[in-house]
């Protein structure tokens, strides 16, 4: 497979030197945003609040990532000049708020941001999730697959990587109960859909475990066999490279869930609460929350990083790069523009 310069730049950016990816995801509207409402007992939180959390998480969690994925509206600007420039910058561009049909979840982007934007502000790469499943009422699914198309062509015009999430969730009136006892099963069948799986144009996918994200199996032990099997069958679909997100799972239960990821082939991890909500717990209490965050999470990323040197595939050793990574000569593709003026004779005249 061929490769345009920007991309390649960008994926080698958001992954370690050995091609594995240790992203720190800080971009969370609803885990962080809900909490601190509730904890002020507000109707809105205040955005002193949200920028000096997000300021924190990257102050003591970002040095030991390979990038860090954040928000444009309400992270971008707040922690900017905390990140290390030696790490990897993953932008959200999807509105944290989506519009609600009683037969689905319709995304759109951020009102000002899109791939050219967070290309001229120094971003890596671009982030989307895209609410899916397979069950959604027809003018919901064109929707989610034009904008889907909007994004990806917008990448290539602008040579940034594509890192596309999958979320399932549950309809109007759909109790949690009923959405919980379906959701593996959503979330295989969503995966499963070969025109959100049409792997042109995305160079990265973030999935949600095709599992139970609470008391997860022991990798090793006898229920092992069943999950796997959930993981290899995800697998077995996806034309690029893949990381894993923590769903909210515990340290124990996400450790757990990327043993069976890296087994599949995964190439890493995007997470944050599993990372960081023990010590998020402790707000609005800043100092004690930074002390937590200084004593416990790095030494989780630690244990995450290990794992991840030990098992993840690197995204070159993906079958899609089976025959190597290949860098697109100047001038073809989406990016006719590099090989212009040589091609040209515009810089020897």
């Amino acid at each position: 497979m061929r490769i345009t310069p920007g991309k390649l730049w960008g994926l080698r950016r958001l992954a370690d030197d050995d091609g594995r990816f240790k992203m720190l995801a800080m971009d969370q509207t609803g885990p962080i945003v809900h909490p601190i409402k509730a904890a002020r007992g507000l109707d809105h939180a205040p955005y002193e609040d949200v920028a000096a959390v997000k300021r924190m998480l990257g102050t003591h969690l970002a040095p030991r990532a390979s990038a860090v994925l954040i928000d444009p509206p309400l992270g971008y600007a707040a922690a900017i000049d905390g990140l290390s420039p030696r790490r990897g910058l993953l932008v959200a561009t999807e509105w944290a708020t989506w519009e609600v049909t009683e037969t689905g979840r319709k995304s759109s982007d951020i009102p000002g941001w899109d791939p050219s934007v967070i290309r001229r502000i120094g971003g890596d790469g671009v982030k989307v999730n895209l609410w899916y499943r397979r069950d959604v009422g027809q003018d919901v699914r064109e929707h989610q697959l034009a904008y889907l198309q909007t994004v990806k062509d917008a990448c290539r015009r602008h040579d940034i990587p594509f890192v596309l999430e999958f979320l399932v969730y549950p309809f109007p009136g759909e109790s949690a109960e009923a959405f919980a006892a379906r959701r593996v099963d959503l979330v295989l069948d969503a995966l499963a859909d070969p025109d959100v799986m049409d792997a042109e144009g995305v160079d990265v996918y973030k999935l949600e475990p095709p599992t139970e994200v609470v008391g997860v199996p022991d990798p090793h032990g006898p229920e092992a066999a069943a999950v796997q099997a959930r993981f290899d069958r995800m697998a077995g679909g996806i034309r690029r490279p893949w990381v894993l997100l923590s769903a909210g799972s515990t340290p124990a239960d996400f450790l757990r869930l990327l043993t069976y990821a890296y087994r599949a082939g995964a190439s890493g991890y995007l997470a944050g609460r599993a990372i960081w909500a023990e010590a998020f717990a402790r707000f609005p209490d800043l100092a004690a929350m930074e002390a937590a965050l200084a004593a416990q999470a790095p030494v989780f990323m630690d244990r995450l990083n290990a794992l991840t040197e030990a098992q993840a595939t690197p995204w070159t050793g993906h079958a899609a790069w089976v025959d190597g990574v290949t860098m697109t000569p100047a001038g073809e593709g989406f990016a006719p523009a590099y090989g212009r003026f040589a091609a040209t004779g515009a810089l020897a005249s």
